[in-house]
């Protein structure tokens, strides 16, 4: 049972967030104002009863009533307001740092411009109480044809996108479908991500390395299955974006007692906490934390690597991560010496 030592100290270490569908942020009071604001008619009739709906047993079922929410963003403040609202919860749990993932196609689909999207989103990260880069993901359901017509629509935007990743359903669509996109995307100089090895098998993980040259992997629990694998990730220091409270939803682990995460700190992996889709998972960073430490031996040591992690396995400049890195040896020195203010 997580003490209140504990619990002060993961609500109040900083940390970077590495892991989040900004789309996955909208909250059900969010959704039903951005209707009523674009006269948009939805298929529940009062916020509870939509918040009832979230009741998944598996990724695609959590994808259907996500890609229904995502139906009231049609204006540039639309998608301005949605990551603001993330931005400012996220700072209240002590986020230093996050780098957002966007589905455009999610929106484009529907007729709303590339640049709708992406400027209401960047321009909230410019805005926003905290540093926050994006990650434009490549919808791994669609074909590679319509990634790469994605990847020219942001091309005049590049300047805005660090990264691209890979998200959606993973099951009968495995990284090497998007060998073509992500090598353009590399000679771009754009950071390579994808999600792999969640529903997956680790042979996801090892072609998302070997064939789409990652440099981080999403999700990643299932390496454990592969003792080669789980060495590999230890040696070349490859992150591990975890989603605790995802995992549990989305029934990746039956319980959060069952959750690898301690198993993946003391393999020597560069495993991260993170809270994926937060406002349909049951929870933003922090309430991650608190699950995880609540129901598995994680220690203040633990605490520590883990906020370290998440800024190592950032991309952020290295000036920037050695001053959030000091930042986290400073709180942890603080707390470890009984500072009130801290712990």
């Amino acid at each position: 049972m997580l003490n209140d030592q504990m619990r002060n100290i993961v609500q109040q270490m900083p940390k970077a967030e590495l892991h989040i569908h900004i789309e996955g942020s909208l909250e059900p009071e969010l959704i039903f104002a951005l209707a009523q604001r674009n006269g948009v008619s939805l298929a529940y009739g009062s916020v509870d009863e939509l918040r009832a709906a979230y009741a998944f047993s598996d990724l695609q079922s959590f994808l259907d009533i996500y890609y229904a929410g995502a139906s009231v963003l049609l204006k540039e403040q639309d998608f301005y307001d949605m990551t603001m609202a993330y931005l400012v919860r996220s700072h209240a749990d002590n986020v230093r740092h996050a780098e957002i993932f966007f589905d455009p196609q999610t929106h484009t689909a529907r007729g709303v411009p590339f640049e709708t999207v992406i400027n209401g989103i960047w321009r909230a990260c410019q805005d926003g109480p905290i540093s926050a880069t994006l990650i434009m993901c490549f919808l791994r359901h669609l074909s590679e044809d319509d990634a790469i017509a994605t990847l020219e629509e942001a091309l005049p935007f590049r300047d805005k996108i660090i990264g691209v990743g890979l998200d959606s359903s993973e099951r009968g669509h495995p990284p090497e479908k998007f060998t073509r996109v992500f090598e353009r995307c590399r000679q771009l100089g754009l950071r390579l991500v994808a999600h792999a090895g969640e529903e997956g098998p680790p042979a996801y993980i090892e072609t998302a390395l070997d064939v789409l040259n990652v440099e981080r992997i999403d999700h990643g629990v299932r390496c454990l299955e592969s003792p080669e694998l789980t060495a590999r990730l230890a040696k070349e220091q490859i992150a591990l974006t975890v989603c605790p409270l995802s995992n549990i939803k989305l029934r990746v682990f039956g319980e959060m007692e069952a959750h690898n995460l301690v198993t993946l700190l003391d393999a020597g992996l560069v495993a991260t906490v993170n809270s994926d889709d937060p406002a349909y998972f049951g929870g933003y960073m922090n309430d991650n934390f608190l699950a995880v430490f609540d129901a598995l031996p994680l220690t203040a040591a633990h605490a520590r690597q883990l906020a370290r992690n998440s800024f190592t396995a950032s991309f952020l400049a290295p000036e920037a991560k050695r001053a959030f890195l000091a930042e986290v040896d400073q709180f942890f020195a603080s707390a470890s010496a009984g500072n009130n203010a801290i712990i």
